[in-house]
Formats: C-alpha cells, sequence, structure tokens
C-alpha cells in the first residue's frame, strides 16, 4: 500500500453533494500522483461502487491499486452473524467492486457483549483461503479482543485506528500488540476532520449547535479530551509556525508527524475531490526536522487525553462520544436471510 491512503468516507455523500463522474475521474489523478490506495467500507453508501466504476475505466491504472474495503455488520444484526452473512456480505462488496477478489477486507465489530466476532473472523479467514480474500485487517478493536482474534489463529495483518496528534489511544497497548504481532497500524483521523488546518487558527470555540456535521461535532469531543480549545490552538499555532517553514499547509504537517510515529505504516486522507491533492502529496515528502519535533512534543506534553484504548470511548452508547455514533449503516439490506 501506499503510506498516504485516500479515504473514500467523504465520498457516501455526508458531506456535501457528491458528482460520481468528477469522483472517478479524481481517482485517477490521485493514482497517478502516487497515492495508489483508495479505503472504503461496506457502509459507505455507494463508495464502492464508485471504486468499481474507476476499476472498470481506467484498466491500465486499475493494476497499481490496492482496495480496502471494511466488513461491518449493523448494530442490530450482530446476533444473526453467520457463516452465510460473511459470504454474502464479502460476495456484494465483489460485485460493487467488480473484482474477483478483495485485497484487504477490514473487520469491525459495534459490541463486544454481542459474542461472536470470533467466529465471525474465522469466516473471514475461511473466505481467504477459498480466494475470496488476499488479507485479513481489523478496524477499531480493542487490544483484548484483537488478541483473542489473533490466538484464534485468524492471519491479521493490518489495525485501522483513529491515531493523531489529538488522540494517541493507540499507544496504550494496540501499538505493542502490533508490533509484536507484525501488524501494520493505518491511522485515520489524521487532521481531525479537518480542525488540524488553518481554517481553526484564531477561531472561538463552536458553539454547541454550531457544528452541524457529525464528523466535526466527533473531534470537537476529542478537542475537548485533549486539552480543551486554548490547548488546540497553542498546537495550531506550532504547527502553524512549521507549516510556513516547509512551504506546506497544517494538515500535511499533523499528517507528516503521525507517519513518522513508530509502527505507523500509513494515513488515510479523507478526500471528497482533488481540489487538495497537490497537499497530500507533499505529506510523503516533507522531512520534519527535530526542533519540529521538540516543538509538537512540548505541546503534546501538556495533553489531558483521551484515555483508554482504541474506540472504547466510542463504544458506550451511554457516553458523550458514543451517542453521537450511527450503528445502523446499512441501507435497506439484510443479509441475515
Amino acid at each position: 500500500m501506499s503510506r498516504v491512503i485516500k479515504g473514500g468516507w467523504h465520498l457516501a455523500g455526508d458531506h456535501g453533494v457528491i458528482d460520481p463522474e468528477q469522483a472517478v475521474h479524481d481517482m485517477a489523478a490521485f493514482v497517478q500522483a502516487g497515492i495508489t490506495t483508495f479505503d472504503c467500507a461496506d457502509i459507505y453508501t455507494g463508495v464502492e461502487a464508485l471504486i468499481g466504476r474507476f476499476l472498470g475505466l481506467y484498466p491500465r491504472l486499475a493494476k497499481e491499486v490496492q482496495i480496502h474495503t471494511k466488513f461491518i455488520p449493523d448494530l442490530r444484526m450482530l446476533a444473526e452473524v453467520d457463516a452465510g452473512y460473511v459470504e454474502r456480505s464479502i460476495d456484494r462488496s465483489l460485485m460493487r467492486l467488480r473484482v474477483e477478489r478483495l485485497d484487504l477486507v477490514q473487520f469491525h465489530w459495534w459490541d463486544y457483549a454481542v459474542r461472536g466476532y470470533v467466529e465471525a473472523a474465522a469466516e473471514l479467514s475461511r473466505l481467504r483461503d477459498k480466494g475470496k480474500i488476499a488479507n485479513i485487517g481489523v478496524t477499531n478493536f480493542d487490544v483484548p479482543r484483537l488478541t483473542e482474534i489473533l490466538d484464534a489463529g485468524v492471519p491479521v495483518v493490518s489495525m485501522q485506528a483513529q491515531y493523531s496528534l489529538l488522540d494517541e489511544r493507540p499507544r496504550n497497548g494496540m501499538i505493542d500488540l502490533c508490533r509484536s504481532r507484525g501488524i501494520a497500524v493505518i491511522c485515520y483521523g489524521t487532521v481531525a476532520g479537518g480542525f488540524l488546518s488553518e481554517r481553526w487558527m484564531g477561531r472561538r470555540a463552536a458553539a454547541g449547535g454550531g457544528l452541524t456535521n457529525r464528523s466535526l461535532i466527533k473531534y470537537q469531543l476529542i478537542i475537548d479530551d485533549f486539552g480543551g480549545w486554548d490547548l488546540f490552538q497553542q498546537l495550531l499555532e506550532t504547527l502553524g509556525r512549521i507549516a510556513v517553514k516547509h512551504r506546506c499547509d497544517i494538515a500535511t504537517v499533523a499528517s507528516r508527524a503521525v507517519l513518522d510515529w513508530d509502527h505507523v505504516a500509513a494515513v488515510i486522507v479523507g478526500a471528497t475531490n482533488a481540489s487538495h491533492l497537490s497537499a497530500n502529496r507533499k505529506i510523503a515528502d516533507l522531512k520534519l526536522d527535530a526542533a519540529d519535533v521538540q516543538a509538537i512534543q512540548a505541546i503534546l506534553r501538556q495533553r489531558h487525553g483521551p484515555h483508554g484504548d482504541v474506540y472504547s470511548l466510542e463504544r458506550d452508547r451511554t457516553g458523550r462520544h458514543g451517542r453521537i455514533m450511527k450503528y445502523d449503516l446499512h441501507q435497506k439490506e439484510n443479509f441475515a436471510t
């Protein structure tokens, strides 16, 4: 995979109207720029089909591309997940993407109180042996449950987690586990939904109802846990000075800083279109020096949180993080029967 990955969540339509034709042509531009890995999911409405269309229209470029998708059963369906459910879900992704084998399937399970995640992961392993999947990954699992899956013999090769200058929860055991088991760490949220950008420098914190984008609401909660708006502004000012020094933008610095962290294989950049492609390309080339790293760490040493294992806050459906999550995202589909 490329160390900078093109994210697909923004193409699901929650971030504005998507022009399907333009989205497909933008994919070609990313591949030509060296960003050859695309991240999507079965719950990102229409995105797998968009990528499938790209693969069909650009067969030469398609040979250079790696597609990472996800298997995410709805919360309401967890108790119904069996071998048939898993295979039908994988077959659906194969059909949408127009491929014979999925490069990487990243598995997520909403509620550990509903047993079956180890068995579902084992079914993915069976489908790997069957030739429908090349590699198995997980996303948002915590250390104990990923350990269960690994101990069951499932060949997990990657772990996708939220990991950023604002959120270092993977350091609470997950990085050590992945290092010891040879699992690549793929990071999302490295620019906190756009908060880590010039747009938010010097601005007051948004009022409770001032953020209509669920992604921004989600990351503002992380900022609160990090240490509040004032500390966040100090971080932006520091990143801004580094960005000016290197003639790039804050998002590029924030992503590069995470890419330089121990055992990070790749960072995902959210992209509705190719307007930020030139900045995305700079992530791979940017070299932060010791003074840059020290300046960033001086701010991060003042952080208050967030605490806990990977995704533990978001899993608590009664908590401030969990209450804003959507747990049933498949569109008018039922694969239980």
